[in-house]
């Protein structure tokens, strides 16, 4: 372990020794003996920093993009939202867009902050990804952060209070559980944001690796990028993923949602049916180069699956490499974007007395 914490060039205590809201942001390191995956993290913005996963010969890699210093972290959080990444993030209250920051709940109307053009883009300018979480280590592979959204934060009702557990699992798996209460109705759709490229942070392209998700459907986008409210079949459309598929075989399909989103940026609607757990497939990685598998599952509806069409070599990583377009993908579980003003969407509201619940496990193997 010493030895790979030398590799990781991090910090075992502290990540920097600075602080964000007050709070001291520290490091905090995961591992497994039996599959000897090791995961860092921080509690600014409870964000997965680094993942190692062996490959088919049984050599470690890190499989997730993000930088090395807390400067850099706070430097995105600085540019309010635009251009931001949201490397290995806790996305909040509200993963994804909300069309012009606009939705009512019980008939009041809230307006919450609009930080992309006219929508309102993961949760604002100081969504949770921004925010200094409390964190409690409960073992060698096991992490527990809280924190409280106060009523009104960046507009949204409610003091709402949520916990995220960030297990390594004995099976190969990192399991996320998010769970949260309110005081008042709100909206509450949690996310998380790591970017994967399982050659390894820094190679240059996911385009070359192989993707199924387990999806009939997405929800189309207009030209804000806000679901349009259909749901419209994958047949025939270069969404048609239900088979293992090269990335770059579609990504720059002649398609107006292709186009739209400027490649693959969509929420697909998944299809197989919740296990006795509420678990359901999303979808399966594979890189062909390392032998590393990842399967996503769920126990939300959909999933956005993004290809980094907005990385642009400007952010240098921790490895010292600037990250090129579509060098790294986001499988995102969650409820639909824009859900509070699509009456046919799954909601997303969240009343006192309830317990919102979401489990995301991304499950690593090697190819047989």
């Amino acid at each position: 372990m010493a030895a790979l914490n030398e590799k990781l060039g991090l910090c075992p205590k502290t990540f920097g020794e600075a602080t964000v809201d007050g709070k001291l942001v520290k490091l905090y390191t995961l591992k497994n003996e039996k599959t000897g995956m090791v995961a860092q993290l921080i509690n600014h913005g409870a964000k997965l920093v680094t993942l190692y996963v062996p490959d088919a010969k049984g050599e470690f890699a890190d499989v997730v993009l993000g930088y090395s210093t807390l400067a850099e972290y706070l430097a995105c959080d600085n540019a309010k939202g635009v251009g931001e990444p949201f490397f290995g993030a806790t996305i909040g209250r509200y993963g994804n867009r909300i069309g012009k920051g606009k939705f009512s709940i019980d008939g009041v109307e809230y307006q919450v902050e609009v930080n992309e053009n006219q929508n309102s883009l993961h949760g604002g300018t100081q969504g949770f990804y921004a925010k200094a979480f409390d964190a409690n280590q409960i073992d060698d592979k096991t992490i527990e952060f809280t924190y409280t959204s106060a009523d009104g934060e960046m507009g949204y009702p409610g003091n709402l209070t949520m916990k995220l557990t960030y297990t390594l699992c004995d099976c190969g798996s990192l399991k996320l559980i998010y769970s949260a209460t309110t005081d008042k109705p709100t909206l509450c759709n949690l996310t998380h944001h790591s970017f994967f490229n399982l050659s390894g942070e820094g190679n240059p392209t996911i385009c070359d690796e192989k993707i199924q998700i387990f999806a009939d459907s997405i929800t189309p986008v207009d030209n804000a990028l806000i679901p349009t409210g259909e749901i419209m079949p994958v047949d025939g459309t270069p969404f048609d993923l239900r088979k293992l598929t090269v990335i770059g075989d579609g990504i720059d399909a002649n398609h107006e949602q292709i186009k739209l989103g400027g490649g693959y940026d969509h929420n697909w609607v998944l299809s197989e049916k919740p296990d006795a757990e509420g678990l359901r497939k999303a979808a399966l990685v594979v890189d062909d180069k390392s032998g590393r598998t990842m399967t996503v599952l769920t126990t939300e509806p959909s999933m956005q699956f993004y290809a980094g069409n907005f990385l642009n070599g400007t952010q240098k990583g921790k490895s010292g490499v600037m990250y090129a377009r579509r060098s790294a993908l986001c499988l995102e579980t969650q409820h639909y974007p824009d859900s509070p003003n699509h009456a046919n969407f799954p909601s997303t509201v969240l009343r006192p007395g309830e317990t919102y619940h979401h489990v995301c496990i991304y499950k690593f193997d090697v190819k047989k």
